[in-house]
């Protein structure tokens, strides 16, 4: 594995920006998750480190040394796109082996066959070696395609929102998978996405993207708890933080034209009176969407709370964050 970086890269196609000035860095063994809405940049990130797209300007570095001008083969990095790409004719075992018989790694036959093996047991497919590519469910066909990846012992895996297009179990159930080879292996990986649980619970490190621009890094936590701005605040919490006039409440700091509560952050008791919506009872937890003078509010109560549409119930801040007018956050 190896540390990867970006120094100031950019890269436009035509007159739409797709990176603007990326600088980032992603450590030996982190697990580096972009994360952003479609055209933040994510994808064309991943294909200017893995050598499919040239940067306009800025350098690539892979171990230290400068990539832009190597092949993606040169580059020792292995890529999951998000659609499947494996070779429909051909069995499971040859779909992994695939990438090993490449004339530049020249892999010995017997080394082959025991990495195989050992990436098909990791993944839990073993038993599937030699059904055709054909005859698997699309969770399968997706554990064959992270294996071709697995196989190699690459710089770095770059990873392309590989899980959204499973179902929600086979998402939860890659999502725990990934993490515990990332923890076996030691790998480097740097994971696009869009969905919010996946990097909140794969990742050590998080960058958000805004329309080409590196926006904030850092921990899950810390994105979480101290963003830089409303922008980065939606990005990551479910339910969604609640942006409100910075005056609903009081107490707001000078230039304050937002207040962000996230739905942890509301107490019930005392404060501002508000009126119950809808209930929603998710099993481990309860929601409650309230108006308060005309704004829409989502908070947490207990999860076997008699409220109902309907009823009253004050409320008011706690640990609220606030944003100036351009949605910078005011400290």
């Amino acid at each position: 594995m190896a540390e990867v970086a970006l120094r100031r890269v950019a890269k436009s196609f035509g007159k739409t920006v797709a990176v603007d000035d990326v600088s980032l860095s992603v450590a030996d063994g982190a697990f580096v998750v972009l994360l952003g809405p479609t055209g933040a940049g994510k994808t064309t990130t991943l294909r200017l480190i893995s050598g499919l797209e040239r940067p306009d300007r800025g350098e690539i570095l892979i171990d230290g040394r400068v990539v832009n001008n190597e092949t993606p083969a040169q580059r020792n990095v292995a890529m999951v796109f998000q659609q499947y790409s494996l070779y429909p004719h051909l069995t499971v075992r040859d779909n992994l082996a695939f990438p090993l018989k490449s004339p530049i790694l020249k892999t010995p036959p017997a080394e082959i066959a025991r990495k195989v093996q050992e990436v098909a047991e990791v993944l839990h497919i073993a038993h599937k070696l030699d059904n055709r590519a054909t005859a698997l469910s699309g969770g399968e066909m997706q554990r064959v395609s992270i294996g071709r990846a697995l196989v190699r012992d690459p710089d770095i895996y770059l990873m392309d929102e590989p899980l959204s297009s499973l179902d929600a179990k086979l998402r939860a159930d890659l999502r725990i998978e990934l993490k515990r080879i990332h923890a076996d292996l030691g790998a480097t990986l740097l994971y696009v996405t869009h969905d919010q649980i996946e990097a909140m619970t794969m990742a050590t490190h998080v960058g958000v993207l805004d329309e080409g621009r590196l926006v904030q890094f850092g921990s899950p936590r810390e994105i979480y708890e101290d963003p830089v701005s409303l922008y980065v605040a939606s990005r990551l919490g479910l339910p969604r933080i609640n942006a409100l006039p910075s005056d609903l409440f009081g107490g707001a700091p000078p230039g304050a034209r937002t207040i962000g509560l996230r739905p942890e952050h509301i107490s019930q008791g005392e404060g501002k009176t508000c009126t119950v919506q809808r209930v929603e009872h998710l099993g481990d937890q309860t929601r409650l969407h309230l108006t308060l003078e005309g704004h829409d509010i989502v908070t947490l109560t207990d999860v076997h709370t008699d409220l109902e549409p309907g009823d009253a119930i004050a409320i008011q801040p706690r640990n609220p964050l606030f944003f100036d007018a351009s949605g910078a956050r005011i400290a």
